[in-house]
């Protein structure tokens, strides 16, 4: 067990040398300090699990220090020394959140019994906090919908994987479920009860993506005003999720597989190194092999992340999943904008099913969250589905050339509302010409 660290803050010698040597026989890490200053320059040296501070100091007294330590430290666990005990001082230091204050001469067996009450409530809340955190973590994650055989096949792949400490490459268009699958093995992990921290590397630039994921020192670099855990430091017993691993620098992956190789680090500006111990999944819609082959991404860190991968199968290659997926996004929005649920009519679904969803199933979410804002009534229409998709979905799956001319005199003619002479001047034809081709590719023109 990690001993309990506590900083003394009192401007005398004698209290300070006679507490320091209770505690430290008692088992804590002690820090002192003499006067508030002191003590605020001796927090960056790292936390304190409970601080001991006397009322009357000079240059910064016990109530400045403790309205201080509420800016940098909201949650820290306070006990105020006095010599004074008026009911107005401790009731504004009690208002200010110090757990308790005890008077001198000090009772040392009283002052432990203290200590120790704050430790445990400390301990309390802060596990409250955990576990609330873990419940809405997982009350919050989207289930995986999907009855089609290709995603049977990657579910039976996430429950191999899931219980191993192996790395994951997940790889998929965006838009399929990455993270939804990388959330999905960290739950059937034994790391389960320690959280899964996702980063996305192709959104951060790379001058902050070092910070974001080593975390920083007070005065590494300009605006550095406070210590700053990274994500690895973070992700310690749980799951580190980098999404878009494609997308990380050179200098970046050298540092990468040093800490996936020792689970060491240390934070920008620091010396001290940091054991973090995680699980890796990574996800990409990128080619690494190509990448590798380009010299853009190391072969050493692709072996190292690559021992397992999972192909995530894009919405057009499972359409059968479309109509439970649909119901689920139906029911998720019915819930949240508090409507009733809407039945998708037989045009519409047809409509969703000849489509194909360069964007996946984050395209259908907002289709259908798009149909749930403007549908009226209890029927979901083609008009109340996104124009890209009632004008795409009309092309045929192949691609033949009589496809593609077919599909779009078809839009045409809906554009130009059936008004064959308006769309074959769209087109730069004649309305014979117009009129043969409406019969070759059996159109409707009205």
């Amino acid at each position: 067990m990690k001993k309990p660290r506590i900083m003394i803050v009192d401007d005398e010698q004698s209290v300070r040398s006679s507490l320091r040597e209770w505690f430290l026989e008692d088992g804590f890490e002690v820090e002192t300090a003499e006067d508030g200053l002191d003590a605020l320059k001796k927090l960056d040296t790292g936390p304190f699990d409970l601080m001991i501070v006397d009322l009357k100091m000079p240059r910064m007294d016990g109530i400045t220090l403790l309205r201080r330590l509420r800016e940098v430290d909201p949650g820290g666990t306070v006990i105020i020394l006095t010599a004074f005990a008026a009911v107005d001082t401790a009731v504004e230091a009690l208002k200010l959140g110090a757990f308790d204050y005890v008077t001198k001469p000090v009772d040392p067996d009283e002052l432990s019994h203290t200590v120790r009450r704050a430790l445990e409530q400390k301990r309390l809340t802060e596990e409250n906090v955990r576990l609330r955190e873990k419940v809405s973590e997982l009350s919050s994650s989207s289930p995986i919908i999907g009855g089609s055989p290709a995603m049977g096949h990657v579910m039976d792949l996430v429950c191999t994987v899931a219980e191993t400490e192996a790395s994951v490459v997940i790889r998929g268009e965006s838009g399929t479920g990455k993270e939804l699958i990388a959330r999905a093995i960290h739950a059937g992990s034994p790391r389960r009860f320690f959280p899964i921290v996702a980063v996305n590397c192709g959104a951060i630039p790379e001058t902050l993506l070092e910070s974001e994921l080593f975390g920083h020192e007070k005065g590494a670099y300009t605006g550095a005003h406070y210590r700053r855990k990274g994500k690895i430091e973070l992700a310690n017993g749980g799951t580190l999720f980098l999404d878009e691993i494609g997308e990380i620098p050179a200098k970046m992956q050298v540092d990468l597989l040093r800490v996936l190789e020792s689970h060491r680090f240390t934070r920008l500006g620091g010396t001290q190194e940091i054991v973090s111990d995680f699980r890796l999944v990574c996800a990409t819609n990128r080619n690494l092999e190509a990448l590798v082959q380009e010299e853009s991404f190391r072969e050493d860190l692709y072996y190292r992340i690559n021992v397992f991968s999972i192909d995530l199968p894009p919405l057009r290659e499972r359409l059968e999943d479309i109509p439970l997926l649909t119901e689920h996004f139906v029911d998720k929005y019915a819930r949240s904008m508090g409507k009733p649920p809407k039945q998708m009519t037989v045009e519409a679904g047809e409509l969703l099913q000849s489509y194909d969803w360069p964007g996946n199933v984050r395209e259908l979410e907002n289709a259908i969250e798009r149909a749930m804002v403007v549908g009226q009534g209890n029927r979901i229409r083609p008009e109340d589905l996104p124009l890209r998709v009632e004008q795409d979905a009309v092309r045929p799956r192949n691609r033949s050339l009589d496809a593609l001319e077919s599909g779009h005199i078809s839009c045409v003619l809906r554009e130009e509302s059936g008004n064959v002479s308006q769309a074959a001047r769209v087109l730069g034809i004649d309305r014979g010409t117009l009129y043969n081709k409406i019969k070759k590719y059996g159109i409707k023109s009205g």
